[in-house]
């Protein structure tokens, strides 16, 4: 596609939203109150807004390669903290998707540069439940299941931040496991219980 296109593509799409309701983008402009932060992947064919079915200013949204949450990246933490702490959302989810190219790459043998820090953070995933994963013979299936487990600890990872575990006992804050099924365009919840896990790591994780 053409740069040209997208500015008509956005032509076109600010024309169709003015047709329906002359103040939308007025009423937008005056600020955002979206009751979902959503933690997804920077895949292309990954998009939030589209595959949920909802507008601009419903979902305030975080990607990156993987849908990690590391504790030592600023750049998650501080979404997160926005998120819960000042936009007040009332649901955080953690989204991974089928032929993730981040969660493949970490199950190579190879150096891949600058790249490597990163998928660490899957290696340990990966680690974490090697005799899980090993005893999957199919490389698809077991890639699918790297999957579902990293979002499960990328889920534990934001329960374990404080503003997220005082907004869950204050609350009632949920935090969801998604994951994006790419060969049939379904949403796939892991049904993951945030008021467990809390439970379970509160001994070490706990942050008064």
């Amino acid at each position: 596609m053409e740069i040209d296109q997208i500015f008509k593509n956005n032509k076109d799409w600010v024309s169709k939203k003015l047709s329906l309701d002359e103040n939308y983008f007025k009423n937008m402009a005056k600020g955002q109150s979206p009751e979902y932060l959503y933690i997804g992947c920077s895949d292309s064919r990954v998009s939030a807004e589209t595959m949920m079915g909802v507008e601009p200013g419903q979902v305030f949204v975080h990607r990156n390669i993987a849908n990690m949450v590391p504790n030592t990246d600023l750049n998650v933490m501080s979404v997160i903290n926005y998120g819960v702490t000042h936009l007040k959302v009332k649901h955080i989810i953690v989204c991974g998707h089928y032929h993730c190219g981040g969660i493949e790459a970490a199950m190579q043998h190879a150096d891949l540069g600058i790249l490597n820090p990163w998928l660490r953070s899957i290696r340990d995933v990966y680690r974490m439940y090697k005799p899980e994963l090993d005893e999957i013979d199919d490389d698809e299936e077991r890639s699918n299941h790297l999957v579902r487990l990293n979002v499960k600890e990328q889920c534990i990872n934001v329960l374990k931040t404080a503003a997220v575990q005082k907004a869950v006992t204050e609350r009632n804050l949920r935090v969801h496991g998604w994951v994006f099924d790419l060969d049939t365009g379904k949403l796939i919840d892991l049904k993951i219980d945030s008021q467990e896990i809390l439970k379970d790591i509160r001994e070490i994780y706990r942050l008064d």
